[in-house]
């Protein structure tokens, strides 16, 4: 696991440690606590005027500051599904950028496997770290909150993108898309090169439990359902390859065996859609089998060029890491708080709006054929 550069103490630590001071001497100024009476037997008393006393919400709307300077040195740790993976080394660099703007530390570390809890202790030992900002994509949306909640309570910022946690978890999502975007931009690529858009399609997918995987999967099934356009595609199953390149290949071969009438293969994942076509792509399906889902343009160039893939689609990773990074950065300042309305500027990337649960949207994803596929290096 790495750990913060050296030369600067992050933010909170110094922010810790002149409170501290100022708490001491207020201590040794002043004459007994409200503590120091209740030591000695005296009962605590409140008193609340709740005509004087405004809504929790407007009490942290107010306190946002659009203005407020980012503090210098502030630390940024950006923690992905697992380091090593294409996506994820493209979304960092967006952060790291973004860092620097802003005069920050920016430190990665992650697992190797996405697996639902092996994000934990890289959690604990940011948060022991003092790091002011988390990025997290999250691989389970509960099964990190209880470290999520110890670092929010030792004074992280925590802000998830690609992947959420249970939103009372986390300070702020940033998300890629809406879901009901991704969910209908796979269904209309699929539904264009089926014939009469009619056929069975299987998904392969990232990990049982992944946050934005399922929520994608679910919201299509409920789109087949519901809207004429899509009532002719079957979703046969779902497979997963866990965001392993090997066991996302070897998944799409079984699909194949397991379903010799399918038509198509959705994989809303980086890993997956890029094993899928290579299997595909040097087999007797190719042509025949249509590869389609969310992937980046430098994985998917060569099949797309081949005629294996004719269209996939994705936002751009490195903004989402950039994005991420300057959320994490205006919400440490102070400049928001996390509340519905609130306005903040990211960077190159201009203004953007804090939506309903905190969220925090990038953007409608791209469409990539053959047409416009070389125009992207990412």
């Amino acid at each position: 696991m790495s750990t913060p550069r050296s030369g600067r103490v992050p933010g909170r630590m110094l922010l810790a440690a002149l409170t501290a001071l100022v708490l001491l001497l207020a201590t040794a100024c002043g004459g007994t606590t409200r503590e120091d009476e209740t030591a000695q037997g005296d009962s605590p008393t409140t008193t609340t005027d709740e005509s004087a006393a405004p809504a929790a919400e407007e009490t942290a709307t107010a306190a946002a500051n659009p203005d407020a300077e980012i503090p210098e040195g502030l630390g940024i740790a950006f923690l992905p599904k697992q380091v090593n993976n294409p996506y994820f080394t493209t979304a960092s660099a967006g952060a790291s950028a973004a860092t620097e703007e802003f005069g920050g530390e920016y430190n990665e570390t992650g697992p190797s496997d996405a697996s639902a809890s092996s994000q934990v202790s890289y959690i604990n030992t940011l948060s022991q770290q003092g790091s002011d900002v988390i990025l997290l994509s999250a691989n389970d949306p509960n099964a990190v909150c209880p470290a999520v909640e110890e670092a929010r309570g030792g004074g992280a910022k925590v802000v998830t993108f690609d992947s959420d946690t249970s939103p009372e978890c986390r300070d702020l999502f940033v998300n890629q898309a809406t879901a009901d975007g991704i969910a209908e931009v796979q269904l209309q690529m699929v539904a264009d090169q089926l014939e009469g858009g009619e056929g069975q399609v299987a998904i392969l997918s990232a990990t049982a439990n992944a946050t934005n995987q399922n929520a994608w999967i679910e919201m299509m099934e409920q789109m087949i359902e519901e809207n004429d356009e899509y009532s002719g595609i079957e979703i046969v199953t779902i497979a997963y390859g866990d965001d392993e390149d090997q066991k996302s290949f070897q998944e799409t071969q079984g699909l194949l065996q397991s379903y010799p009438d399918l038509d198509a293969i959705i994989s809303p994942t980086t890993v997956g859609i890029a094993a899928a076509a290579r299997y595909i792509s040097g087999s007797q399906y190719k042509g025949e089998v249509i590869v389609t889902g969310l992937g980046t343009p430098n994985q998917m160039r060569e099949f797309v060029k081949d005629g294996t893939v004719a269209q996939f689609a994705l936002w751009n990773p490195e903004e989402l890491g950039y994005l991420a990074a300057h959320t994490g950065a205006a919400l440490a300042a102070g400049q928001i708080t996390g509340q519905e309305g609130e306005t903040f500027t990211a960077g190159d990337l201009g203004e953007y709006t804090v939506e309903a649960d905190g969220v925090v949207v990038l953007g409608p994803p791209t469409v990539f054929e053959e047409s416009n596929i070389d125009d992207f290096d990412f």
